[in-house]
């Protein structure tokens, strides 16, 4: 499902990654583990597509998309890849399901079908009852999963998450990751994600660990 191979990235000639080869198989999950400054959250943005390597291919699902345009590469990322932050980057002045829909009515998507699969997630992750609240009306277990649905509502073939749970308490933590299992049990995703997180990264099927731009 991914590939990467001799991905580099450097910033001001300073080398963040320095040669990353790796390849994850469709619905796993593997979790990216290291030191702060190991490189972790640069590798994710890069295969992620929301970054570009200085030097390196990256190929999503076959496709080569560090060589697609910006239009294109777009498009793609709306299409086949879902984002879950640390914070979870909800757009204040929407409702719980209005921040859902987003992507999907940015891909064009029908409104009335999007806001059916909308509810559908919500309901899926026990948030219903608190589709028409606000992200401040919200917990902080409860905006997290709001930003998963949001993740998924196109469907996406891979879920990318940067520290999902390192904003939230244990209780929530702990649900947050059962709740990955089960999406991947379910929709056969393929999760990528970083994470300081033990009990997580020790959960997924494979865990990398990064020192200095590498994996070891």
């Amino acid at each position: 499902m991914i590939s990467g191979k001799n991905i580099h990235k450097s910033f001001n000639g300073l080398d963040i990654l320095k040669g990353v080869d790796l390849e994850i198989k469709q619905g796993e999950i593997v979790s990216i583990v290291g030191s702060s400054g190991a490189g972790k959250t640069t590798l994710l943005t890069i295969l992620g597509t929301l970054d570009r390597p200085t030097k390196g291919d990256v190929y999503i699902n076959e496709q080569e998309v560090s060589k697609l345009s910006d239009k294109k590469l777009a498009a793609f990322r709306n299409q086949n890849i879902g984002f879950v932050f640390q914070f979870h980057q909800l757009l204040p002045e929407f409702t719980a399901i209005e921040n859902v829909c987003i992507p999907a009515l940015i891909g064009g998507k029908n409104k009335k079908e999007t806001e059916k699969r909308a509810q559908e997630l919500l309901e899926l992750f026990n948030l219903s009852h608190r589709k028409d609240h606000k992200p401040s009306e919200l917990s902080g277990g409860e905006q997290q999963r709001v930003a998963v649905a949001r993740a998924l509502i196109n469907n996406p073939k891979v879920i990318f998450a940067d520290e999902p749970s390192g904003n939230l308490d244990s209780k929530n933590a702990q649900e947050l990751h059962a709740l990955f299992f089960k999406l991947r049990d379910e929709f056969k995703q393929t999760f990528v994600i970083v994470t300081h997180n033990n009990e997580l990264a020790k959960m997924a099927d494979r865990m990398l660990t990064m020192s200095d731009g590498r994996i070891v």
